[in-house]
């Protein structure tokens, strides 16, 4: 369990320009890796869809050491439904409320030093204004669950994770696989887990020979795989397995193997150009207003 690693949070957007204007300008992160594709992925990673798609990687630095986002972009799609599965990503960074303010990105105080604020499509963000931490200042990832003990049985028990924080009156839970890692914290909701349309996925990543088992485990405990393991392509890069699964809130859940993983998400310098490239030559927004249509809401 020692091994494993908290990787990214997956996110579909649909307005590609604003959001990396919230992610590069706002938060300061940068574009790690940028890749477009043709078809939908076999794993889902887009979602539901099939046509012409693309995957941005950003964060604060290198993927083996930092939680970052992924940013996946359907063509044909404006927007997303949000429900209430993801309740935001917490970070520290006085510097990421000092350009909010400068950019006049609306932000809320919501307690003593932190404010709340929402990249495009309604995804909360909440920054910490201290002094940005020189390792990953992604801090925590809130997922909303129906039953906490249940969600605690699975995440701890099955999954290994190691519990930081119980509050029971508050009914949330602070998890994580390493104290130096981005944590998960789980929060109830006080009725069901809806995940609308925009529904994420979180990742991990471990030993590639623990896939199967994991696969295994969740086999013989009758919990939900939806996808079982798979052998994923990039093309010009390493290809990966993964294995996907769903909590009992229906949160989704992908472990890669490592060891490809760690050759997969190399750091592209060309990144940052690869992303601008791609939004320049995207004239499906200009399509639309032409025809006088609107992209479809998912």
């Amino acid at each position: 369990m020692a091994a494993r690693r908290a990787l990214h949070f997956v996110f579909k957007v649909g307005d590609r320009g604003r959001t990396a204007r919230f992610y590069r300008e706002l938060l300061g992160m940068r574009v790690l890796r940028h890749e477009e594709f043709e078809e939908g992925c076999k794993a889902a990673c887009n979602g539901p869809y099939d046509g012409k798609w693309s995957k941005t990687m950003v964060g604060y630095g290198p993927e083996d050491n930092h939680f970052v986002a992924e940013l996946t972009y359907n063509y044909g799609v404006g927007e997303y439904r949000l429900g209430n599965d993801f309740l935001g990503i917490t970070l520290v960074s006085s510097q990421a409320v000092s350009n909010a303010k400068k950019m006049g990105w609306p932000l809320k105080e919501v307690t003593s030093g932190v404010f709340e604020t929402e990249a495009p499509g309604g995804y909360k963000f909440y920054l910490e204004d201290k002094e940005q931490l020189k390792q990953d200042p992604v801090w925590k990832v809130t997922l909303g669950v129906s039953n906490l003990q249940k969600s605690l049985s699975y995440w701890s028990g099955l999954l290994g994770m190691k519990i930081y924080e119980k509050d029971e009156e508050k009914q949330r839970a602070l998890l994580g696989y390493a104290d130096n890692q981005c944590k998960l914290e789980l929060q109830a909701v006080g009725g069901a887990v809806d995940h609308g349309t925009a529904f994420g996925r979180i990742a991990f990543s471990c030993a590639k020979e623990e896939l199967p088992n994991i696969e295994a485990l969740m086999q013989k405990e009758n919990q939900k795989i939806l996808t079982p393991l798979v052998s994923l392509d990039t093309p010009g890069k390493a290809t990966v397995q993964v294995v996907i699964l769903a909590d009992p809130d229906g949160h989704e859940i992908c472990f890669v193997g490592d060891e490809a993983f760690r050759e997969l998400s190399k750091v592209d310098p060309n990144g940052e150009k690869l992303l601008d490239d791609a939004m320049a030559a995207d004239n499906s927004d200009k399509w639309f207003a032409e025809h006088n249509r609107k992209k479809i809401s998912a």
